[in-house]
């Protein structure tokens, strides 16, 4: 059989983009068509070079490792060693469900017209494979997601929490957020996230309704007698979620929150509360986030 490293390049940049392509829909992150491309065409080059030699440096898990690294900085460009970490998990899941839908297809189909050497496939209906193996990867990585999202979000997403606020309780359904680790910069106490709205009647309107103001610096709506007895429990709390980066809340320090989740029920003392002035979903299923930390 004749190989050409041209066919070899072109299959490989054309899987590979199929795989990121598949990752950004799992990871829920938009990235621009020429990073997947460059990101695929070192992958590629990587897998001619793993083809033609059996050198050790191409075959070791490390350089393997190194390798998923490079590629998912280059397509998605993580902004911290978690969201690398995760997201080169998802990129071999994704792969481990590409190669065996491809497998498969070769064992059931044309298994005499196509060889497996060092991960790279060849033969005649290498193209037919990727593509097959594409379509049903992404339909299997798509009704995986919607699966996943249906038996395990509803049950075991939400809580209830109860908030000491001001010698009063405030009770209110909250989402267990994975990915929710704000926490007050400087004593790296956890923060809940609670629309403003729900504290109506326990924290001072002036400082609800002056909410971006009081982020802003300017406090001439707010009496001083508020000052005075609130700005020692204010916080400004940096985070970047809810749809922005970068991002400034107001937080205020409570004595305590209750969790409730099944029959168990955590209680957290001096956690910071911050206050979001929208709404965190349009049906009103939750009006809190809670880090997994609290549970």
């Amino acid at each position: 059989m004749t190989i050409y490293i041209d066919i070899i390049f072109l299959e490989n940049i054309i899987m590979n983009s199929i795989i990121l392509y598949a990752t950004s829909i799992i990871i829920k992150q938009k990235t621009k068509f020429f990073r997947i491309i460059i990101s695929s065409g070192i992958g590629a080059i990587y897998s001619i070079a793993l083809y033609l030699t059996n050198l050790k440096i191409y075959t070791s898990i490390i350089s393997k490792i190194i390798l998923s690294i490079i590629m998912i900085y280059i397509a998605f460009k993580p902004s911290n060693f978690k969201n690398v970490f995760k997201q080169v998990v998802i990129f071999y899941l994704t792969s481990f469900i590409f190669g065996g839908v491809a497998l498969n297809l070769i064992n059931n189909f044309n298994s005499d017209k196509i060889s497996i050497k060092n991960g790279i496939y060849t033969g005649e209906d290498v193209f037919k494979v990727i593509i097959l193996g594409a379509i049903f990867a992404l339909i299997i990585v798509k009704i995986s997601i919607k699966i996943i999202k249906n038996k395990f979000i509803p049950k075991d997403m939400y809580c209830n929490i109860k908030m000491k606020i001001n010698e009063k309780t405030v009770e209110t359904k909250a989402m267990i957020d994975t990915g929710n680790l704000v926490k007050e910069p400087i004593t790296n106490i956890p923060v809940v996230i609670v629309e403003s709205s729900l504290l109506n009647g326990i924290i001072p309107k002036e400082i609800l309704d002056n909410l971006e103001n009081i982020l802003c610096g300017n406090l001439s709506n707010i009496s001083l007698e508020i000052q005075n007895e609130y700005f020692t429990k204010l916080r400004c709390i940096p985070f970047s979620s809810l749809g922005k980066e970068n991002g400034m809340l107001v937080g205020i320090k409570i004595p305590e929150i209750l969790v409730q989740k099944d029959d168990e029920e955590k209680k957290t003392s001096n956690i910071i509360i911050g206050l979001y002035n929208k709404t965190l979903t349009k049906r009103g299923e939750y009006r809190a986030l809670v880090g997994a930390d609290l549970i």
